[in-house]
């Protein structure tokens, strides 16, 4: 079902980028105030600008919900501390003892002679 989710998301966001890269700008309906063009749209005398207008709050209204699904598949999915069961001192015990077993690097003393760098003085 998650992945189903997602597939939709994806298309919803694709469509999305394309109606509003389809969309005229403000600018752009000054000629057609004027009947510039006006009788050769597909959409009628006004234009696409409604139709494409409603077609993206439309879409965008399920991006939004499709994108509040999977915040909630992805919060099904995290685990917190509380419920693993584990108080919290034994965590940070725990942690503190993992420390401990790291290994340290030891400090490689390189040679001052024979250098390119200078050395620090």
């Amino acid at each position: 079902m998650e992945t189903l989710v997602l597939a939709v998301h994806v298309l919803l966001a694709v469509a999305i980028i394309a109606l509003v890269l389809l969309q005229q700008g403000k600018g752009a309906e000054a000629g057609a105030s004027f009947g510039a063009g006006a009788s050769q749209t597909v959409f009628g005398s006004q234009g696409s600008g409604s139709f494409l207008s409603r077609m993206t709050a439309i879409i965008a209204t399920g991006l939004f919900i499709t994108s509040f699904v999977l915040a909630v598949y992805a919060k099904d999915k995290a685990v917190s501390v509380n419920d693993a069961g584990i108080p919290a001192a034994e965590l940070i015990q725990s942690a503190a003892d993992q420390v401990d077993q790291v290994p340290v690097l030891e400090e490689q003393k390189l040679p001052t002679g024979d250098a390119d760098v200078p050395p620090a003085e």
